[in-house]
């Protein structure tokens, strides 16, 4: 599959560039869409709910009334669930969500969405993310030529040889966060998710390299 590779400051096509069909022309499964979001939300769940029971809650040391006699109901503790404060019976303890889903099924439905993606018309290339400063007029500018407003926008990362510390783009990363329809990911964190959450998938020509190389059999 061929695609037009454009320049961002005129979205006037400048090559075209042959895409694997192994990873863009792939067997679209929608249930491994279910199953993939599902792991990734589960993987965001804290689990850090929690309910005191009867045993954690405070007071209760003594019985607090007789049994007989009181023309009342039968008590043995006030920390009892039906007491007003008492310890919740069968309450939210801290758990894990997470779970895990082969890897062979993450990479097929990445492909799938990629592929769900080319076939739409919806996966734009450029050249590449060069803005000259952060601006955020900058980038609707860019988003206005390539006539999308909903998209997901994708580039490369470098790592810094003295630090070791993961460097994006920052001027296309600062200049899109404050777009409420739009967001910034580093090619090795696409996920799918993301991809069908957009409307639209803008990636630079080296990003989408690097995705393929990742997703070849």
């Amino acid at each position: 599959m061929d695609i037009d590779v454009v320049d961002i400051q005129d979205a006037e096509a400048t090559d075209a560039l042959a895409l694997s069909d192994d990873v863009f022309d792939a067997e679209v499964r929608e249930h491994l869409f279910w199953e993939v979001v599902n792991w990734q939300r589960a993987k965001r769940h804290q689990g850090t709910h929690k309910a005191k029971s009867r045993s954690e809650v405070s007071g209760g040391g003594r019985k607090p009334w007789a049994q007989k006699g009181t023309g009342r109901a039968r008590h043995g503790s006030i920390r009892s669930p039906i007491w007003v404060g008492g310890g919740v019976s069968h309450g939210p303890s801290p758990r894990n969500y997470d779970y895990q889903i082969s890897k062979k099924k993450r990479r097929a439905a990445l492909r799938a969405a990629l592929t769900g993606r080319a076939r739409e018309g919806t996966l734009y290339i450029v050249e590449d993310f060069d803005l000259p400063e952060i601006k955020t007029k900058r980038a609707v500018e860019m988003l206005e030529r390539l006539e999308v407003s909903n998209a997901l926008v994708v580039d490369t990362t470098e790592r810094d040889e003295e630090s070791g510390d993961v460097q994006h783009n920052r001027e296309l990363r600062l200049s899109v966060r404050n777009l409420p329809d739009v967001k910034y990911l580093a090619a090795e964190g696409l996920n799918v998710e993301d991809i069908l959450q957009y409307d639209a998938l803008v990636v630079s020509r080296e990003a989408i390299e690097q995705i393929q190389e990742g997703l070849e059999p």
